[in-house]
């Protein structure tokens, strides 16, 4: 199957919206409860416009233009969530002296295990280290752990994301260095 890897548009946004959820109801079930899903669609899963606009989101089309992934990195703080994360923070990072941030990567489960992923974080890496930073960092969720270990990161840190139902989000800070 080929693929085709570009830019997100303002445009994509539904589509991205229909996807972020399917990935998470479809790939995360094994690792998190209904209710923690639940509660990260509703509070911090979602489209990062701020990265859209900054042009470092990626969508990846199938062969039919059907948007089957997503993912980007930030130059900017905020380690995840979508627009509708209260914890944002939306400052630039320093390349010389902080990491890029890697996020918001989801492929639609029917789509799973093709070298999608890969494909968009080979595409976020290159594009970091074309923009100076020489580490990258993200908040993994338990579902891509092994993705990112396999990947040549390592895990930081075990965190927990308070969730707006009262339930919370185990996740891990993990970097690399480019």
């Amino acid at each position: 199957m080929h693929f085709r890897i570009r830019l997100a548009k303002s445009s994509d946004i539904p589509v991205l919206r229909e996807l972020i959820a399917a990935s998470v109801r479809g790939l995360q079930a094994a690792d998190y409860t209904p209710a923690q899903l639940e509660g990260a669609l509703a509070s911090v899963y979602g489209v990062d416009t701020r990265l859209i606009d900054d042009g470092t989101y990626f969508a990846v089309e199938s062969a039919l233009t059907e948007v089957v992934g997503c993912g980007g990195w930030s130059k900017r703080k905020t380690l995840y969530g979508g627009d509708q994360y209260v914890g944002r923070q939306d400052d630039l990072l320093d390349p010389a002296t902080e990491p890029a941030k890697i996020r918001a990567f989801f492929v639609h489960p029917a789509w799973a295990r093709r070298g999608i992923g890969t494909m968009i974080l080979d595409a976020c890496e290159n594009a970091a280290i074309a923009a100076g930073f020489h580490r990258l960092e993200m908040g993994a969720t338990l579902t891509g752990v092994p993705f990112y270990l396999a990947r040549g990161y390592v895990s930081l840190e075990h965190m927990t994301v308070p969730l707006s139902n009262g339930e919370s989000l185990p996740i891990v800070r993990m970097a690399r260095d480019v």
